[in-house]
């Protein structure tokens, strides 16, 4: 049950051994360990238990990914020429190859530290009760099991794999030359580079697109069976939040990742509309749209902790007006002598503290953890791709002044 109060305590975590042990395992939640393109990874080197070194990494995929089919397009890679579909001037290679992967793959660091500066924090404080940290600790062992499944990761490169093969038909079927593919009479001719980006850069994108998804899952997953412990929540916490305002801050961690997500969305939206009119009205719609998609994805776990902070609300609004009631009859008494209203039986006089700021701090407890306040950077990072891409077919200013009105929402 949620505590409308807490007493002081000189406790800094939980004394049993054993659950001591328990409380450290939910702090050692690392969300970018773990599974079959982990191990791979650590096999060539790339990375160890230690260091996830997504720096180098990042380099190395982006330049596997963009930087081959550059290299292979050679000497035409250099033509910036748009109506004759070159390399660089092609919107989706660069939020792709580019950014794309090397945003997922710089995430995998800020994720792993964010994430488990969270559950660290649910314990130092704590949140989570004791007898609730074995519980707590098997709910973490639960994810990681699931973060480490051989299945979806293996789940995620057939969808990579199928991603390939629609590309592949999709060169077949386009009319005019690119740097991918050259167009014929007889047919279309895949080039070097465009088989490159079929076979090796386009499923790199989107299998760790979706093994990031997966793992938000996981962690969406391992939020929601913690919001269903016994928590040691706070009516009156100054955060406004119950003691979990920290957690609402959460999906910054995923700043890196949005923002890769969103250019690879904001580049096919861009190319749509290289053949389609662009309106301000249709423009603010999609921005909203995917501001909301976004939103919609953090706040998933993060609404499971709605019911126990309206249990807590409650339930502190309740205890509190019982102590306000009789703090404020005990004044009457000794300002007039009686209460006004005053019982058959004589209420004795009891010292106690005037309830009436805990009280008001209660009334104003926020149930929902999501705000604009925790989510201004991931707003922007999902927005601004979409900003960039409309100013190229949009005054300047009116696209300005939508970002600005999304983000202060």
């Amino acid at each position: 049950m949620n505590e409308a109060h807490s007493e002081p305590s000189s406790d800094l975590g939980p004394k049993d051994p054993r659950t001591a042990s328990n409380a450290t395992e939910l702090g050692e939640f690392l969300a970018s360990h773990g599974g079959p393109f982990f191990e791979l990874q650590e096999q060539l080197k790339l990375l160890r238990q230690s260091a996830l070194r997504a720096p180098a990494r990042a380099a190395l995929f982006v330049a596997l990914a963009w930087g081959v089919p550059f290299l292979l397009g050679l000497p035409r890679s250099f033509s910036l020429d748009h109506g004759r579909g070159a390399y660089l001037a092609d919107l989706g290679v660069w939020a792709k190859f580019f950014i794309g992967i090397g945003a997922f793959v710089l995430a995998e660091q800020q994720v792993e530290r964010g994430l488990q500066a969270k559950l660290s924090q649910m314990v130092r404080a704590p949140i989570i009760a004791p007898a609730s940290i074995p519980e707590a600790a098997a709910i973490v062992s639960a994810a990681l099991r699931k973060r480490d499944s051989r299945a979806a990761e293996l789940v995620c490169l057939l969808m990579a794999i199928f991603a390939s093969c629609l590309s592949y038909l999709n060169f077949h079927t386009v009319g005019t030359s690119s740097w991918a593919v050259e167009h014929l009479p007889a047919g279309n001719r895949i080039s070097a580079a465009g088989w490159w980006s079929i076979c090796f850069s386009l499923p790199l994108f989107v299998f760790l697109f979706l093994r990031g998804i997966w793992r938000h899952f996981v962690w969406a997953q391992l939020l929601r069976g913690l919001a269903r412990l016994d928590l040691r929540l706070v009516a009156t916490h100054p955060d406004g939040k119950g003691g979990l305002a920290f957690l609402a801050q959460y999906p910054n961690a995923y700043v890196f990742f949005v923002f890769g997500m969103s250019c690879a969305v904001a580049a096919a939206v861009a190319k749509n509309f290289l053949h389609e009119g662009l309106t301000m009205t249709t423009f603010t719609m999609v921005m909203s749209g995917w501001l909301a998609i976004v939103i919609s994805f953090f706040a998933y776990p993060l609404s499971a902790f709605t019911p126990p902070l309206s249990r807590l609300r409650e339930e502190g609004l309740a205890l509190l007006g019982a102590q306000a009631t009789q703090y404020c009859r005990t004044a009457e008494r000794k300002a007039i002598g009686r209460n006004v209203f005053s019982d058959p039986t004589p209420e004795p006089d009891s010292e106690m503290s005037d309830p009436a700021k805990h009280y008001e701090a209660s009334r104003k407890l926020s149930v929902v953890l999501v705000s604009r306040s925790a989510v201004v950077p991931v707003a922007a990072g999902a927005l601004i791709p979409f900003a960039v891409a409309g100013a190229t077919k949009l005054p300047y200013k009116e696209v300005v002044s939508v970002l600005k009105k999304l983000l202060l929402l």
